[in-house]
């Protein structure tokens, strides 16, 4: 998790930021922090996004994240 975070500092990603495609992200942290696969990242990506899924979500997500009743979020873009 802290990896992801880190990445989306880095890339200037905030509150107060537009937002950026999963693709970039992911991307990103596989590059500099991560170099294994994609669906981990994304998964986690996904999971901090999902306000039924932690407590405190950490990131804002725009689209579909999922839903409680199961649905698995969209593929990354």
């Amino acid at each position: 998790h802290r990896r992801i975070l880190y990445a989306m500092n880095d890339l200037g990603v905030g509150s107060r930021s537009a937002y950026k495609k999963s693709a970039r992200i992911v991307g990103d942290v596989i590059g500099k922090y991560h170099p294994h696969g994609d669906t981990a990242v994304y998964d986690a990506l996904v999971r901090m996004a999902q306000d039924f899924s932690m407590r405190y979500p950490s990131i804002d997500g725009q689209g579909n994240f999922g839903s409680i009743d199961g649905d698995g979020a969209a593929a990354m873009r």
